[in-house]
């Protein structure tokens, strides 16, 4: 499964930049964003047909 994590600004809450990453990788991210105390949102990401 992968998964959208969007940084979100200090101030106003709102997205400032995206990037979409499998679920092994959602824990080290966290991880990282927790240590600086920056915002998260994570959602599961929209899948595409071939």
């Amino acid at each position: 499964m992968r998964f959208e994590i969007m940084r979100l600004d200090d101030v106003d809450g709102t997205a400032v930049d995206s990037t979409v990453v499998d679920a092994a990788s959602v824990n080290r991210i966290v991880q990282q964003a927790a240590a600086i105390g920056q915002r998260l949102w994570i959602r599961p990401a929209e899948t595409t047909a071939s």
